[in-house]
């Protein structure tokens, strides 16, 4: 017991002086430009209103694939000196780069005398040089880890001491790239300051050092690397005493033989402090495992999957990642409570709060190098960024490599140059040197080359849905892109896990109610521009309606691609792009949830998880519309990723809404992993009203239970409706239809295929993707259709008020009609919703008063292979109901000459002003 309270006592004495911190927080002066300005550190030029207002002349960090900006007449009055509002991103209050001198003077107390002083700075951005009392310490850049500099040969004790702290945030000497999300201007910005912890720090005269803690679950030991330690050690785990084996000089063994294994499920953190005479170091680790064979990941030996999302380092209100605990906790458990466990960071490394908020909350991290070595910058090319990254990289796992949810790491993002054989370098090295993670040399699309030293992968190519090239069903996996990815070279099978990159990038129509919650130093003023467009086009009250229409199809395509990959048998996982929107890059709307990680409205947790989960049950669907008494089932799939448990005794029931059709159709004990085809389920079909009916899945599993819904539709197997002699059908408004309206006759023009103003308009079911600006228009143009779901058009043709899936068959690759011509207050009862960059007014149905007469144009095919497309046949039967009814009164009037432009004009190209594109767009060398 003696030597138990004198260790405590020794640690806890080392404790109180290596606690001696003085803070340098507060007021600061800034000099820059010639004139020195009152700032108050941590922050930024940004956070102090400083720096230039930005203009027209402003230089970003980052690539701009449309210009329009700068030379579009519209956009002129956007581009005002001190009312600037930007498109492509979110606007800063200031833009500022160059060389910022922070000074300010301190007291250094008398009893520090004697140890050694650091000044510990946790985020600089970029470039940090040091002064004290006029001598310069040293120069250090790095973007993920804190700069620490020795000044105690330049420290007068127990006097005033001046500290100059020079920041420069040009991007030319770190080298790695203009769009890396750690620095450009398309996420946090290129912000100049320093932020989180700013301190001096006084150390004991016998020095612990770092330590690494390397854990070992299978001889349930943990061994403390301390290199640089001088005297003799005493360790505390979870502040008691604990004896440890010296294996070297310096490597130290400390027993962990009843310690609980760290995971998602289990997130156990376990806190030691390395002791000398008189300095103490903390560190946190957890025991666990990351471990890769075949395709399978594997954590504590057991088989996990990835169901991430893309940390972009978009933080509006401040322009840089938090640094404090509680606010990535905040992010953590949002994305948990939509079913995820796991983050990447692309092309930056958070603070260490990320870190110890993941390990605390049980979620998996992949921070990456700081790069996105690309547009200028190439790798294997003898430029800088080739040591940057090592050095960089090493820093990281120096700084932040005990933390047990540091699980995996990349070296960045979809580079240039021979990046295959520095990265194959670069993996080797990792995996001499620690273990303790695996290692992707770089997160990659498609059409990148194969890394075949990767011990996991995180590339596209198998992602995405081929709905635009045939009718949506939910039976199909990728497999087969797995086994042979694109660019793969190996004569056998590839053996190796992949993890979907960058996965989704579906858009929604921009909220722009949600202007207001941008409260700090960048502010939405693109969602201006977005809105004027809106308002300008005659379309200012079909903001929510769009967004809700475009967000419900959005989660759609969420839900079947993220189920197509969760059924994909050695599927790794996958890494959304992502579950919020991005700033940057255009304005990629892509999140279910907004900046913010905030819910838009049309989707929420509860529904999300149906689909994303570490549970889910699946139905493959070969198709969602059927016919009367057509024989129909769909097979259940079964995804278990509970941390390698087994569900026994799982039930699984299912009901069909508005039928007499339930049941139980399996009670069985379902392994971990995917359970594909463990049941059959008969769907309802024997009605002769068109309608849709939704089935329900519900697997229990002692108290949890898991659902899951899916639409389908079943439609009237029933011949087409002919035309009727008070409906003249006509494909063009010629001159038979010209003369019936003149005597007050019905027209129904089927103008499928036959429009030019609105054919430069590109339409699929599908919606955008990432965003038009980024892609330089690159079809699909909308982001589905909103529908006006109590036209009495509908009133045989029962639909939602977005385009579910039984739109399909109308809407995919369909031409619509641009109405700009028509009245400014007119809507159509079918609108597609186009690309919010441009916003033209669209329609797919136009009624209106004719020459005395009634018209029903529709650039909807409602006349071919009838047979064969139920929709079609019921949406023909639904107009012809709806024009020999006393409701098809048109209060639109409008000249022939309008319905004839339909046929004869065409729209203005979009201009972006610019030649350059995306990597996507180019073509690649293999």
């Amino acid at each position: 017991m003696r030597h138990t309270l004198l260790l405590s006592f020794l640690c806890v004495g080392a404790q109180a002086l290596a606690g001696n911190v003085v803070s340098l927080r507060g007021a600061w002066k800034a000099t820059f430009d010639g004139a020195t300005h009152a700032v108050t550190l941590p922050g930024s030029m940004l956070t102090n209103n400083l720096g230039d207002l930005p203009s027209v002349h402003t230089q970003w960090t980052g690539s701009l694939y449309d210009s329009s900006f700068y030379f579009n007449p519209y956009m002129e009055k956007y581009r005002q000196a001190g009312h600037m509002k930007f498109p492509f991103f979110l606007t800063p209050n200031r833009h500022y780069v160059g060389t910022v001198a922070y000074t300010r003077t301190v007291v250094v107390p008398k009893a520090w005398k004697g140890r050694r002083v650091e000044l510990f700075l946790e985020r600089p951005h970029i470039e940090t040089t040091v002064e004290v009392n006029g001598q310069k310490v040293g120069h250090q850049m790095s973007l993920n880890t804190p700069h620490v500099y020795d000044v105690t040969p330049c420290l007068a004790f127990g006097r005033d001491n001046r500290i100059t702290i020079t920041v420069y945030n040009g991007i030319e000497n770190v080298c790695v790239g203009q769009d890396s999300h750690s620095v450009t201007d398309q996420t946090q910005g290129n912000w100049n300051g320093i932020v989180g912890r700013m301190e001096l720090r006084c150390t004991g005269r016998q020095p612990v050092g770092r330590v690494a803690v390397f854990p070992d679950i299978h001889q349930r030991v943990a061994r403390v690397v301390v290199p640089t330690a001088k005297g003799k050690l005493r360790f505390l785990l979870d502040g008691q005493p604990i004896g440890a084996t010296r294996h070297d000089d310096s490597t130290y063994v400390i027993p962990m033989t009843h310690a609980e294994l760290w995971s998602e499920f289990t997130p156990r953190v376990y806190r030691l402090a390395v002791c000398t005479r008189d300095d103490t170091v903390r560190t946190t680790f957890g025991m666990r495992e990351i471990t890769v064979k075949g395709m399978q990941i594997y954590l504590n030996g057991r088989p996990v999957w990835i169901r991430g999302t893309v940390g972009n380092c978009d933080f509006p209100l401040t322009g840089y990642p938090p640094t404090d605990v509680e606010s990535w906790k905040a992010v953590f458990r949002k994305c948990k409570q939509y079913g995820l466990n796991a983050m990447r960071f692309h092309s930056y490394c958070p603070p260490e709060a990320a870190f110890t908020a993941a390990d605390e909350v049980g979620f998996y991290l992949q921070p990456e190098g700081p790069s996105w070595p690309n547009h200028g910058v190439k790798l294997n090319r003898g430029m800088y960024v080739d040591t940057y990254l090592m050095d960089e990289t090493k820093r990281m796992t120096a700084a932040y490599g005990n933390h047990p949810s540091f699980v995996m790491m990349s070296a960045g993002n979809e580079p240039a140059g021979d990046w295959v054989t520095w990265g194959d370098k670069w993996v080797s090295y990792w995996k001499r040197t620690d273990n303790r993670r695996i290692y992707a040399s770089f997160n990659v699309g498609g059409g990148w080359a194969w890394d075949g030293g990767s011990q996991y992968h995180a590339k596209a190519g198998a992602r995405g849905l081929d709905w635009d090239r045939r009718a949506p069903q939910s039976v199909d996996d990728y497999h087969d892109q797995l086994l042979y990815p694109r660019n793969y070279k190996g004569d056998q099978p590839n053996n190796s896990p992949i993890i979907a990159h960058e996965q989704g990038q579906w858009c929604a129509f921009p909220d722009l109610s949600e202007r207001n919650q941008y409260t700090g130093v960048y502010k939405a003023y693109n969602f201006d521009i977005f809105a004027d467009l809106l308002k300008d086009h005659g379309m200012e009250s079909m903001a929510r309606k769009f967004l809700l229409s475009s967000g419900k199809l959005q989660t759609l395509c969420y839900k079947y691609e993220i189920e197509r990959n969760l059924r994909t048998k050695d599927y790794a996982g996958f890494l959304l792009l992502a579950l919020n929107d991005y700033s940057g890059q255009g304005t990629a709307l892509v999140g279910p949830l907004n900046v913010f990680f905030r819910e838009k409205g049309y989707v929420d947790s509860t529904q999300w998880r149906q689909f994303c989960n570490d549970v889910v049950v699946m139905a493959e669907f070969p198709k969602f519309v059927f016919t009367t008494g057509e024989k129909a089932e769909v097979t259940i799939d079964v995804y278990n990723a509970l941390g390698g448990q087994p569900l026994n005794q799982a039930r699984l029931s299912y009901a069909i809404s508005h039928a007499a059709a339930h049941g139980t159709v399996l009670t069985a004990d379902l392994p971990a992993g995917k359970s594909l085809k463990v049941a059959r389920v008969p769907l309802f079909t024997d009605t002769t009203t068109p309608g849709k009916y939704t089935l329900t899945l519900t697997l229990s599993h002692g108290d949890r239970t898991y659902t899951n819904t899916y639409d389908y539709w079943v439609y009237p197997n029933e011949a087409p409706v002919a035309a009727p002699r008070d409906i003249y059908l006509t494909d063009t408004l010629d001159a038979k239809a010209i003369a019936t309206l003149r005597q007050g006759g019905k027209v129904l023009i089927t103008a499928a295929g036959k429009v030019r103003y609105g054919n430069d308009v590109k339409q699929q079911y599908l919606p955008v993707f990432w965003n038009t600006s980024w892609f330089k228009m690159r079809p699909p143009h909308t982001t589905g259709a909103h529908i006006d779901a109590d036209h009495p058009l509908f009133s045989e043709f029962p639909t939602d008020d977005w385009a579910n899936l039984n739109w399909w068959e109308l809407l995919n690759r369909a031409q619509v009609m641009n109405l700009s011509e028509l009245p400014a207050n007119y809507q159509s009862p079918i609108q597609p919703i186009d690309t919010w960059h441009v916003s033209r007014k669209l329609g797919m149905v136009v009624e209106a008063q004719v020459l005395g007469g009634r018209l029903l144009m529709t650039t909807m095919d409602i006349t071919s292979n009838l047979d064969r497309r139920p929709v079609a046949r019921q949406m023909r039967k639904a107009i012809i109901s709806y024009m020999q009814s006393e409701k098809f009164h048109p209060s639109l009037k409008l000249d022939p000459s309008v319905i004839g432009d339909f046929f004869t004009k065409t729209a203005t190209p979009v201009n972006m002003y610019t030649h350059d594109s995306p990597d996507e767009l180019k073509p690649k060398l293999k």
